[in-house]
C-alpha cells in the first residue's frame, strides 16, 4: 500500500506499508523532508506497525508522536503529515490525483440559485450521482449573500436593499456577506469528498483547497497570499474570502469570491457592516470602487475566470462539466421552499 502527500510549504512524506489482519504489519516513511537524528525514522516506523489499517488520523499523530524523544527536529513535516500519508496508502484519505473533476464553466442563473445549487451539488457527489465538481458562477441580479450563522439586521439594511433592487439570501455556508450584482466579481464552488482534506485542521483546508487559485492569480499577475482563516490577498490588500460547509454525507463545499469591480457606494448603502470595515479606508465618493483584479490584473472578468479555469485544468484531472436537469429542478424548487422563505433569511434575525 503506498500513499504520498505534499506538505503545504514543505516536503513529500511517502507511506509504504503492508497490511494483514486489519493491522499494519510493515511500515515504511520516506520523503525529501529533514529529520535529527537519522535514527528517529526507525522510530517512526516501528511506531505505525500495529496500528489498525483503520486507525483516524488523531490516533496515528498520536503514536508517532509518542514514540519521538523531545529533541526530534522535524524539518519540513510533520506527525501529523506522516498521519495523512499513512490514511493515503490505507485508502482513507484522497489525494487531488485519486479524483478527476467536472469542471462547469459559468452559467448564467439567479444569485439564489446558485445558492440553492452548492447544496444540490452536495447531494449528488454524496449519491455518486457526479464526481467532485468545480463550478464558476454567474448571475443576472443585484443580491446580497450573507452568511449561514450572520444576523439580517446587523449585516444588511434591508430599506436600502429594498431601494437599490437588492434581494438578500442566506447561503449555507458561514463567512460573511457578498455584495454581488452582475460582473462585480468571480464566484466559485468546489465540491469534494471530505477524504481530500482528512486530518486538515478547517484552517489549513482553506488555504489547501484553494492553492490553486494562488497560482492563477500569480498566472494573471497577481501576486497573492492566504490570510488565516479564510481571506485571500495581495500586497494592495484583500481580494475576497472563502467559506466551507462539511455534510454528515462525507461531502465538502468550498466556495471564494473574489472582487473585481465593485460599486463600493452601493455596497456601503446595503451593508452595514460594510461601512464599518471599509470606514478607515477612505471610500465615502460615489465615485470610488473596489477593484482589485480589474485594476491590478488590466483584464476582463472572463478572461480571469478563463485563466482559473486553465489553471485548475493544468494541475488537477478535469473533464467538461455542466449540471444535471434534476439538480437545476432541484434548485429551483430549494429556492422556492428554503431560499426565499422568511424562515430561512431570518433564522438569525
Amino acid at each position: 500500500m503506498h500513499g504520498e502527500y505534499k506538505v503545504i510549504g514543505g516536503k513529500l512524506v511517502v507511506a509504504d506499508l503492508e497490511v494483514h489482519n486489519d493491522r499494519i504489519q510493515a511500515a515504511s516513511i520516506s520523503g525529501d523532508f529533514f529529520l535529527e537524528p537519522d535514527t528517529a525514522l526507525e522510530n517512526i516506523n516501528q511506531a505505525l506497525i500495529g496500528l489498525s489499517a483503520d486507525a483516524s488520523h488523531q490516533v496515528i499523530t498520536a503514536a508517532v508522536n509518542a514514540a519521538l524523544d523531545d529533541d526530534v527536529v522535524m524539518f519540513g513535516f510533520s506527525a501529523e503529515a506522516v498521519a495523512t500519508a499513512v490514511r493515503r496508502a490505507l485508502g482513507k484519505a484522497s489525494s487531488w490525483l485519486d479524483h478527476e473533476f467536472a469542471l462547469i464553466p459559468p452559467v448564467t442563473l439567479p444569485a439564489a440559485e446558485h445558492v440553492a445549487l452548492d447544496e444540490v451539488i452536495a447531494r449528488s457527489v454524496g449519491k455518486g450521482l457526479r464526481g467532485p465538481t468545480l463550478r464558476f458562477w454567474d448571475w443576472d441580479d443585484s443580491v446580497v449573500v450573507i452568511g449561514s450563522f450572520q444576523s439580517v439586521k446587523n449585516e444588511v439594511d434591508m430599506a436600502a436593499a429594498e431601494a437599490e433592487n437588492v434581494n438578500v439570501v442566506r447561503r449555507i455556508t458561514g463567512g460573511g456577506a457578498m455584495f454581488m450584482e452582475p460582473g462585480n466579481c468571480i464566484t466559485y464552488s468546489l465540491t469534494v469528498p471530505t477524504s481530500l482534506v482528512d486530518g486538515m485542521s478547517i484552517e489549513k483546508s482553506y488555504q489547501f483547497l484553494d492553492a490553486w487559485v494562488l497560482s492563477a492569480l500569480n498566472e494573471v499577475g497577481i501576486k497573492a497570499h492566504y490570510v488565516p482563516l479564510n481571506d485571500i490577498a495581495s500586497s494592495q490588500g484583500k481580494i475576497g474570502g472563502a467559506a466551507q460547509k462539511r455534510f454528515a454525507n462525507g461531502v465538502l463545499v468550498h466556495h471564494a469570491t473574489l472582487a473585481y469591480d465593485i460599486d463600493a457606494t452601493k455596497m456601503l448603502q446595503v451593508l452595514r457592516t460594510g461601512r464599518e470595515k471599509l470606514s478607515d479606508k477612505g471610500i465615502a465618493s460615489a465615485n470610488k470602487r473596489v477593484d482589485p483584479m480589474r485594476s491590478q490584473t488590466g483584464l476582463s472578468r472572463d478572461s480571469i475566470i478563463e485563466a482559473f479555469m486553465n489553471q485548475f485544468s493544468q494541475v488537477y484531472r478535469t473533464q467538461p462539466g455542466d449540471y444535471l436537469a434534476h439538480e437545476l429542478d432541484d434548485a429551483k424548487t430549494l429556492v422556492t421552499e428554503k431560499f426565499h422563505a422568511n424562515e430561512w433569511l431570518y433564522k438569525v434575525n
